[in-house]
């Protein structure tokens, strides 16, 4: 695609080019996720954004010009979740949250144990 942004390879590549407070807010986000996570899971780029996967994508996270999103891949987490995530925009399948306030910590790993209890179901 001409003019696009060349693909980063790595989620320190990726965070390396992401501007504040966006990098800080997503390396907070990250931390909590490794913090909940199995030990065999991975992050990987996939979709030009950090995923973290464990039998299946679990997880993403990227910035955009005006917020930061999580992306929990399984289909009915946002639903599930619904009444906590009052006030963030959300989609089927997105978290939009300010760059400068990520997901209160305890509400982002109940999505993401959830994710990972959901992956373990379907393997």
């Amino acid at each position: 695609m001409k003019g696009a942004a060349p693909a980063k390879t790595t989620v320190d590549e990726y965070l390396a080019n992401t501007p504040e407070p966006a990098r800080s807010t997503l390396k907070h986000i990250r931390a909590v996720i490794k913090s909940v996570v199995p030990k065999e899971t991975t992050e990987v780029i996939s979709y030009r954004i950090p995923m973290f996967k464990y039998k299946g994508m679990l997880v993403g996270y990227a910035a955009f010009a005006k917020h930061c999103s999580l992306f929990p891949t399984g289909s009915g987490v946002i639903k599930k979740f619904e009444k906590e995530l009052k006030g963030y925009q959300t989609s089927k399948g997105t978290i939009q949250f300010p760059s400068d306030k990520p997901i209160p910590d305890a509400l982002l790993k109940k999505i993401v144990k959830q994710r990972v209890k959901e992956n373990r179901e379907w393997d």
